[in-house]
């Protein structure tokens, strides 16, 4: 299927690694033009080397996106150098495990800073420019515990499900000018951060990683794991000019980890 994006120009941070490289490798297999972004520059080169390697046009920006200027001047750059900007996936990395009476207030804010607000920058950032096109994609990148909150990960159940709402208002918001956003909640893929977690639970509880990830699998419907690069063609499928009736939406690709209706 051709999904109609060749030549866009997408914006997706936190894309050195894990579900946001896989993302923009599915948005270069489309054609896009990408901006990439992460924090540490040695991942982000090499990201941006594959990609190129693919025939991708790539421009990569070191960046924080919980910094305010920082992801506001990631959007200009992106802007400055293509001339427009069609597509955001906005990502970030996830806040720290713990239970509530774990986590200090400047915890607390610290998670504010990266999972939610990080995306309001670069949404208001982008917002402009789509409406003024007519025509725009803004995917936010969540988690299955926006649905169904994860024992252990308060952080992340708590300020996740602020983003699906910010989502939902932007759809509500933008539907009118063309611009479509909608959420993707994923489960348990095998990344980086999802190893760590396993790590840092069978530290806390001398047990194993594996025995964790393999009851993390056991707990969904196909019984495994998700493999990365399951998720990316999901988030272009969203990006594209075929997904043009779909907004607002929050998407759980989780192998059918979560249990409830909607």
């Amino acid at each position: 299927m051709d999904l109609g994006i060749k030549g866009r120009v997408a914006l997706v941070t936190a894309s050195s690694q894990g579900l946001g490289r896989e993302v923009a490798r599915s948005l270069a297999v489309e054609g896009a033009r990408l901006t990439i972004c992460a924090r540490k520059e040695k991942p982000l080169a090499d990201c941006a080397d594959m990609l190129r390697e693919m025939g991708a046009e790539v421009l990569a920006v070191p960046c924080d996106v919980s910094d305010e200027k920082q992801a506001t001047d990631l959007v200009a750059r992106c802007i400055e150098h293509y001339g427009t900007l069609d597509i955001l996936v906005a990502n970030c990395g996830g806040p720290p495990p713990g239970a509530f009476l774990d986590h200090s207030m400047e915890r607390w804010r610290e998670a504010v800073d990266l999972s939610l607000m990080s995306t309001v920058y670069l949404c208001r950032a982008a917002a402009d420019t789509m409406i003024a096109n007519k025509w725009g994609r803004m995917v936010l990148m969540t988690s299955i515990s926006v649905k169904q909150p994860i024992d252990g990960l308060i952080l992340s159940n708590s300020v996740r499900a602020a983003t699906v709402g910010l989502g939902k208002s932007l759809a509500n918001e933008l539907g009118q000018h063309g611009v479509l956003v909608n959420s993707v909640c994923p489960g348990y893929f095998l990344t980086g951060r999802v190893q760590s977690l396993a790590k840092k639970n069978a530290q806390a509880t001398g047990g194993k990683p594996q025995d964790l990830l393999d009851k993390w699998a056991a707990a969904n419907v196909l019984g495994r794991v998700g493999d990365p690069d399951e998720f990316g063609p999901l988030v272009a499928f969203l990006c594209s000019e075929r997904a043009s009736y779909l907004t607002g939406a929050a998407l759980a690709i989780d192998g059918g980890l979560c249990r409830s209706l909607l």
